[in-house]
């Protein structure tokens, strides 16, 4: 970016302003200088804007903080023909998010320096959406011998997890969560007991009558269980990742009763979807966790509204056609989700389960609070990540017009409300309808 460009002024008229984290809610506009905030209200400019500012009309619509999205796979170094840094930011862009963060499971693994400095440098070259590398929990995500949690955090680790692989020793689970205590680090589970998730959908019924081996609840309501009496025994910060049954809910309800540093999310195919979505043998419906049943689904539905949840993450985990039209038991588990994330939380606010500031706390600073990330509000001298939308306007979901390099999602023809029209990164306009 130019000297030219650090100082250019725009000015958002005719917006509705909204930021979860202050509780604004009101018709406005809003001041930027460069990459930073410097100004909003309801009266601001309400005697014109001064001459040498550019103006964007909102007409109307909202103005929020970016997204951040916790969880997402960008496939880059090493699976480049299913997403890369700069697909992945371009499909953020569209799905209004400007800030994510990357889970370690490239190839090579991000456990050590080179692998995190990697990621950051090319989020910088790409030029879109903010990046915040993790670091690998364990190397290799072998879940044995720790990395350097002090270090990687120097360089740049915002948590640390070792992404779809739990981590299934309870001693080298005890051992992460004190070591990251010394630096106030956030360890980032993916809850699933290994031994009882050999399956390749959720245990049942449905599992018995497809033929396919079953992953029972228990697989996640055992592990997270586990993992908050290691909690209490160290008092380690802890983060259950898209959490996905009734069980495992009340479980985190429960800690957080008792005051325990734990937090959780979910994705929303969660509270969107439940295992009939992969009757007819639909792979683009594979995920892990696996979609459950219409209970659970209405437990994490009831778990965001009454804020047990804390987040909701888009879990993107794009795959090319190869990996996913394949039998069953065969594919790759997971899907798209930048592009639906924004859209299919907002079915919070318009099923009438949480108002629209609380839907998108769940979507922006409540995310960046749990990493720690200075970002997901609006206020002076924050950095210039807004999104413009409109929550109220109708379409059906078309991954077909997805900017991913990866079209597979279980959304096809998904009625959804909420169409992003503009995003910026830094005071940059990365995205416009």
């Amino acid at each position: 970016m130019s000297q030219l460009d650090n100082k250019t002024k725009r000015a958002y008229i005719n917006a509705h302003l909204i930021d979860p984290a202050s509780g604004l809610d009101t018709k406005g506009a809003l001041l930027t200088e460069g990459i930073h905030i410097v100004d909003f209200g309801p009266d601001l400019f309400k005697d014109g804007v001064p001459e040498g500012i550019e103006i964007i009309d909102c007409q109307g619509h909202h103005l929020a903080p970016g997204l951040v999205d916790i969880r997402v796979h960008l496939r880059e170094p090493g699976d480049e023909h299913k997403e890369t840094i700069l697909t992945a930011g371009q499909a953020a862009a569209a799905g209004g998010i400007t800030s994510i963060a990357a889970l370690p499971d490239s190839t090579p693994v991000l456990d050590d320096v080179s692998g995190v400095e990697y990621v950051a440098r090319r989020a910088r070259e790409a030029k879109m959406v903010k990046i915040f590398p993790y670091g690998a929990l364990t190397k290799r995500l072998e879940g044995k011998e720790l990395t350097e949690f002090g270090l990687l955090s120097e360089f740049g680790a915002v948590a640390f997890t070792d992404s779809t692989k739990a981590v299934a020793n309870a001693q080298t689970m005890r051992r992460a969560l004190s070591y990251a205590k010394t630096f106030n680090a956030l360890i980032v589970q993916h809850p699933e007991e290994p031994t009882l998730a050999g399956g390749v959908m959720n245990g049942g019924e449905i599992s018995t009558r497809m033929g396919l081996s079953g992953i029972s609840t228990y697989a996640e309501i055992i592990m997270v269980e586990r993992d908050i009496r290691l909690v209490e025994m160290t008092g380690g910060r802890y983060h259950a990742a898209h959490l996905s049954t009734a069980g495992a809910v009340d479980i985190i309800r429960q800690a957080k009763a008792r005051g325990l540093p734990v937090t959780c999310d979910t994705a929303p195919h969660y509270f969107c979807l439940n295992e009939n979505s992969v009757l007819d043998y639909r792979t683009f419906a594979k995920v892990s966790p696996p979609l459950r049943s219409e209970d659970d689904r209405e437990a994490i539905f009831q778990g965001l509204a009454d804020g047990t949840i804390d987040a909701i993450a888009s879990d993107h985990s794009p795959h090319d056609q190869d990996s996913k039209r394949l039998p069953f038991a065969q594919a790759e588990f997971g899907i798209v989700g930048l592009e639906t994330l924004f859209p299919l939380a907002l079915q919070l606010y318009h099923k009438k389960a949480l108002s629209l500031l609380d839907c998108l706390s769940l979507v922006t600073n409540k995310p960046a609070e749990i990493l720690g990330l200075p970002v997901g509000k609006i206020a002076k001298g924050a950095a210039a990540d807004l999104v413009l939308f409109n929550p109220d306007s109708p379409y059906f979901i078309d991954p077909e017009k997805f900017r991913s390099k990866s079209k597979n999602s279980p959304f096809t023809g998904f009625p959804a409300q909420g169409k992003v029209l503009r995003t910026v990164v830094d005071g940059r306009t990365i995205y416009e309808r």
